[in-house]
């Protein structure tokens, strides 16, 4: 009997029997996994092999007979690693209760995991520029440049951890604090987005327009999160209308701001909440390239006939209906003008939107699976990941149907060492390239010599 690792209640035989054990905790550069039904970006491939070299796919397609996998899925289900272009979760892990803030390193561990859970090993952590919440609260903390360091540590870059800037374009604050970190940026000090380009997305929480274009929205979540009276929250929200509203200058020259750095390719530059035809040209006229979160059909049609990536709510999909009393995302979907999905501010939701949208018949489970995976990659700008395809980064996630719904049981990682890929398809702000893998929910990682008769089951 060979020698054998126990994971998670799994005996796993260790690779080269009596030459030290097996690493569970690095993935494999070079391994072949089997037993899987992989979801290409056309197809669905029942017992699939997909073969992986120095962190990359170079072969994806129906297992040759009496092939024998380093690794085996046992039926579960393939998807490319799930990338999250719009993410929240990190500001609710600092902060999980009015007044009690965990440590900022802790809280981007527990994010990425619970990412990782609902099997995104790429997202994009929204870091908000601005001195009041949406709904004019104060902001609080942790401030910008705190968040910009812990997500561009090392261990968590690695682990997938980008920033998406959201501006307040009506704080003239906020635009001088985003001002000096695009320009150090610019001059290789801080790490960013692919290639160095960050992601930034304009934002106007102005109540009347965007996803608050119904006051009665801001004044009933006051009410409801915030504990404030239904007298008190209609009070609040005229007052801040009127103080925004007076803002509307800072907000034109803000907008015309970011159009020249979007021209000049300094930034990947996304509109957050267009509400009308008009909302959209002009986000195309100031080199805009992703809608994010249209609030209604006639935004989405514009922008989808512009040629801009548009991003939805993957809640909202889930749901069945906007929070916000806005366009529902499942409409968009059915009418063919959603590119991507963003988890928001639920981490689960993007997993659980392509059981909903397979289930009712919106999407075929290639089409929805790219809704979570090439879609969103794209509109963050990345191009080796998000389709299980030869080149494209390793990133993996197995997924098995448990009451109903989909629950990841293993995710693996490109794997770092010489000719693996690093973390984006271009050198960051910085040029510095960090791979590696210390997360995830059994981010288990083996490999072994094709041909052993019993290779290890992550399902």
């Amino acid at each position: 009997m060979s020698p054998t690792t126990t994971v998670s209640g799994r005996v796993l035989p260790a690779r080269n029997p009596g030459h030290g054990p097996r690493d569970l905790v690095d993935a494999p550069a070079d391994y072949v996994l089997g037993g899987v039904t992989a979801v290409l970006p056309d197809a669905v491939v029942d017992d699939a092999r997909v073969v992986v070299r120095s962190g990359r796919v170079v072969e994806v397609g129906p297992a040759p007979r009496g092939a024998r996998p380093d690794l085996h899925g046992g039926g579960a289900l393939l998807l490319p690693g799930l990338v999250d272009v719009h993410t929240d979760v990190l500001g609710h892990e600092v902060r999980p209760r009015p007044g009690a803030r965990l440590p900022l390193p802790l809280a981007v561990r527990t994010a990425i995991a619970r990412l990782a859970a609902g099997g995104v090993l790429t997202a994009f952590h929204g870091v908000a520029y601005g001195e009041r919440t949406p709904v004019g609260l104060p902001a609080g903390e942790p401030e910008p440049r705190e968040m910009l360091a812990a997500l561009a540590d090392d261990a968590a870059h690695a682990d997938g951890a980008r920033a998406l800037h959201r501006l307040d374009v009506r704080c003239p604050a906020a635009v001088a604090e985003l001002r000096a970190v695009l320009d150090e940026a610019a001059s290789g000090t801080e790490r960013d987005g692919p290639g160095g380009v960050p992601l930034v997305s304009h934002e106007d929480h102005t109540p009347g327009i965007g996803q608050y274009a119904r006051p009665a929205t801001m004044e009933r979540w006051l009410v409801e999160r915030a504990g404030m009276s239904a007298g008190a929250a209609h009070d609040h929200v005229a007052r801040w209308r009127t103080d925004r509203e007076a803002r509307a200058d800072v907000g034109a020259a803000t907008l015309d701001w970011l159009g020249g750095l979007a021209r000049a390719g300094r930034v990947r530059l996304a509109g957050h909440d267009p509400e009308t035809t008009s909302d959209v040209e002009a986000l195309v006229a100031r080199g805009g390239a992703v809608a994010e979160f249209p609030t209604t059909v006639e935004a989405a049609r514009a922008a989808r006939a512009a040629g801009l990536v548009v991003v939805a709510g993957a809640p909202n999909a889930v749901r069945g209906g906007s929070h916000a009393a806005n366009v529902s995302a499942r409409e968009l979907v059915a009418l063919g003008l959603v590119d991507a999905l963003a988890s928001d501010y639920v981490p689960s939701a993007m997993l659980a939107a392509v059981d909903v949208l397979v289930r009712e018949g919106l999407a075929t489970l290639p089409a929805a699976v790219a809704l979570v995976t090439s879609g969103p990659a794209r509109a963050a700008g990345l191009t080796d990941r998000g389709a299980l395809v030869p080149g494209a980064r390793a990133d993996l996630v197995l997924v098995r149907s448990r009451g109903g719904w989909s629950s990841v049981a293993a995710t693996l990682r490109a794997a770092s060492g010489p000719g693996s890929p690093g973390p984006d398809a271009a050198p960051s702000a910085t040029g510095r390239r960090t791979t590696g893998q210390r997360s995830g929910q059994r981010s288990v990682h083996a490999s072994g010599k094709p041909g052993r008769s019993s290779p290890p089951n992550f399902a």
